[in-house]
């Protein structure tokens, strides 16, 4: 594929939008893992919410993986990928109580807008199509955020 970016430009898009398929990819699969766990008093709200995060990460990783073939990139959603490359904090196996969910996907959401928000500044000089997308999908990753605080 012939890139409309140039190599060093997209060298450093490549690498943001890979990191942001990782960790949306994990997102989501945290959130099934919490999902299916769920106990508590708040099970039943959590978990709608719960499928809501993962639809939301599946969307926004679709939307990633494109803009990446569209530069010219491979981007790679393999499961070993993702678990030797993901940065974000995972959910213990077992039942898991709503009120640690809650703690947890604020912790989680903490560290993937840390790292999204790194990969808009990386952006901002190499392509800001791509930032723009970061952009977006920063954007609803902290109204998640700001609705898991609300829960505390």
């Amino acid at each position: 594929m012939k890139s409309p970016l140039p190599e060093d430009a997209r060298k450093v898009t490549g690498e943001a939008l890979q990191g942001a398929l990782v960790d949306l990819i994990d997102l989501a699969l945290v959130a099934k893992q919490a999902h299916w766990n769920l106990v508590g008093p708040h099970f039943r709200s959590l978990h709608l919410q719960l499928d809501e995060v993962t639809s939301a990460a599946r969307q926004y990783t679709d939307l990633v993986a494109e803009r990446a073939v569209a530069i010219g990139v491979t981007p790679d959603g393999r499961a070993s990928t993702v678990a030797a490359t993901t940065g974000l904090p995972q959910i213990e196996a077992g039942w898991v109580r709503d009120s640690d969910v809650v703690k947890k996907f604020i912790e989680i959401y903490g560290a993937v807008i840390d790292r999204m928000r790194q990969r808009i500044q990386a952006t901002a000089e190499s392509d800001l199509v791509t930032q723009d997308i970061l952009i977006d999908v920063t954007k609803d990753l902290e109204k998640q955020y700001w609705m898991f605080q609300a829960q505390q």
